[in-house]
């Protein structure tokens, strides 16, 4: 299954994202009220980076409350690291497993199409592997 299966019925207008000018305490706010993990960091229409509920906590740890009136591009993960729709789930989850991370925004050249989570992933690997042992089950009892 590719990538681009997942989102193929999300309008990419429902992606929650930031501008990098917005405080760190308006993204975590965001995070917050959305009930996410993670915003991809928009500038000028690209995907400029993500900021992630670890980049709060890694500055939090660092620079107390003080962190929360930066700006998101100051603190963000950058540059982004990018999937495309026609990438291969199992390609996308060595990718994030590889680079520890839990969110990647789907891209065509310069625009985002859409933004995945592990746990989209995993769904959907969960969900092909459901279907193969249905066709195997149903295979066996029609043998």
């Amino acid at each position: 299954m590719k990538v681009g299966q997942i989102i193929q019925n999300r309008p990419s207008s429902d992606v929650v994202s930031i501008s990098r000018e917005r405080s760190v305490a308006d993204a975590v706010r965001l995070l917050a009220e959305k009930r996410i993990g993670a915003l991809p960091v928009m500038d000028g229409g690209r995907v400029a980076g993500i900021f992630s509920e670890r980049d709060v906590i890694y500055r939090l740890a660092d620079e107390g409350a003080a962190c929360l009136a930066r700006q998101v591009g100051e603190v963000m993960t950058s540059p982004a690291i990018t999937v495309e729709r026609a990438t291969h789930v199992d390609q996308a989850l060595a990718l994030m497993t590889k680079r520890r991370i839990r969110h990647l925004p789907v891209v065509e050249g310069d625009t985002m199409c859409g933004f995945i989570s592990i746990g989209d992933l995993v769904k959907s690997r969960f969900d092909a592997v459901e279907h193969e042992a249905q066709a195997l089950r149903e295979y066996i009892r029609t043998a």
